[in-house]
């Protein structure tokens, strides 16, 4: 998906330390998240997506193929504080991508996701460089008709919220277009 011609691509130098992009499904958010990116010359993609079927494999492979070779790929679909701490250098921005794909891994993985989620918020202070979150907005749709999808959907809005309240900028993107939600002071 091609950023908007009419946003020029960002200097990551003036990434504030945290950025939260927030969107639907196929709305256009990696991309735009990859597009503050842009400038970077060796940026950090620490992907939290598992290939567990054909279909995603195929986006695994059509993401890698858009960011191109100048991305350095991390894959950590558990220990996203730990490959965090490890990833985060101030000359090296991290775009994680995605935390509900993150959420969904610890749900069926039977980890206490309570506890992850305060891990990941308590570390984000530590973090030596700009760090670009991308997740999905669940809460717009209608109530899932299963307890497990209910569950996903209370974590996922507790993440972002909580995500958000930290986090220095905020975009929310929706059908390409980014619309900020929050800008540093």
């Amino acid at each position: 998906m091609p950023h908007a011609a009419s946003t020029p691509p960002a200097d990551h130098r003036r990434l504030p330390a945290l950025t939260l992009v927030l969107g639907g499904a196929r709305s256009g958010k990696s991309a735009h998240a990859e597009q503050l990116l842009a400038d970077a010359p060796h940026p950090i993609y620490l992907a939290t997506a598992r290939a567990g079927d054909a279909e995603m494999a195929d986006r695994i492979r059509r993401h890698r193929l858009r960011r191109g070779e100048r991305w350095s790929t991390v894959e950590e679909p558990f220990d996203l504080p730990g490959a965090l701490r490890l990833q985060s250098r101030p000359e090296r921005p991290v775009l994680v991508d995605c935390l509900t794909l993150w959420l969904s891994n610890l749900l069926l993985g039977d980890v206490p996701v309570d506890r992850e989620i305060d891990r990941l918020l308590d570390g984000l202070a530590a973090l030596a460089g700009p760090v670009v979150f991308v997740a999905n907005e669940v809460g717009l749709g209608i109530v899932p008709d299963n307890a497990l999808a209910r569950l996903f959907r209370d974590h996922a809005g507790r993440l972002n919220q909580l995500l958000a309240a930290r986090c220095q900028r905020v975009v929310f993107v929706a059908a390409g277009l980014p619309l900020l939600l929050k800008e540093p002071r």
